[in-house]
């Protein structure tokens, strides 16, 4: 019977392969956590520090260094991340060698609620509390706040966010009564009706062109009010 050499070889080096795996593998396990390290990933990286996720997973875990690395789950350190009301999602892994990492994207807030309660609505239309490390230069929501009116005022701030010229000059959105939400301009002394939220576009569209007519001709300051509320119209009240 003829050896298959080349078969047997393969086979030698299969095994010799899956030996070196398993004991780099062992080797790697046995190692201890060298240290962390926190990476903020987008652009907004102002509500957390490093030093607070550090005080986190220490607060849950302990100290963490010389921590073997086998015995670091990294799914249950992402959860616990996670469950920090400024985190929108979080990352970890072990490097090779030895440090924890940590990638964290924080929220983003869009408006400012001041009620009874003050708090900001993200980006997604959640609640998210106020953060001792920075105030985000965001609309401030007053007025009537409700779950219906939230859930509103998170679509009128998402057309806000979508505008140039809204994103910079909207410094607030009243609530006035159901279905009827008012503008507040960084520039201007008028409010700007805008009733409930449907036909925002259109409602916006001709707001603008209205502002680059008003402004043109020198006028803006004439008004108290302008509304966006009747039938693809823009109606004035002077002061």
């Amino acid at each position: 019977m003829q050896v298959n050499w080349n078969f047997i070889k393969l086979v030698a080096l299969v095994l010799v392969i899956m030996g070196l795996y398993a004991f780099s593998n062992e080797r790697n396990s046995a190692k201890n956590v060298t240290g962390m390290k926190v990476e903020f990933i987008g652009e907004q990286n102002l509500y957390l520090t490093e030093g607070t996720v550090n005080k986190l997973l220490i607060q849950n875990y302990g100290s963490l260094d010389n921590v073997p690395k086998e015995n670091i789950v990294l799914n249950t350190v992402e959860k616990a991340l996670e469950a920090n009301e400024m985190v929108k999602s979080a990352q970890v892994y072990l490097t090779i060698d030895g440090e924890l990492t940590s990638r964290i994207v924080q929220r983003k807030p869009i408006g400012r609620i001041e009620g009874d309660s003050k708090f900001y609505l993200d980006d997604e239309g959640k609640r998210m509390p106020l953060s001792n490390n920075h105030s985000a230069r965001v609309p401030i929501i007053t007025g009537n706040i409700s779950g219906k009116s939230l859930e509103d005022v998170y679509v009128i701030l998402e057309h806000i966010n979508m505008d140039d010229f809204f994103r910079e000059s909207v410094i607030g959105i009243h609530i006035k009564g159901e279905e009827e939400y008012q503008l507040r301009l960084r520039l201007n002394n008028f409010v700007v009706n805008i009733g409930g939220i449907e036909d925002l576009e259109a409602k916006f569209s001709n707001f603008k062109a209205f502002y680059a007519k008003a402004n043109k001709d020198e006028t803006l300051e004439d008004f108290a009010e302008v509304s966006l509320e009747f039938n693809n119209q823009v109606v004035c009240t002077k002061i």
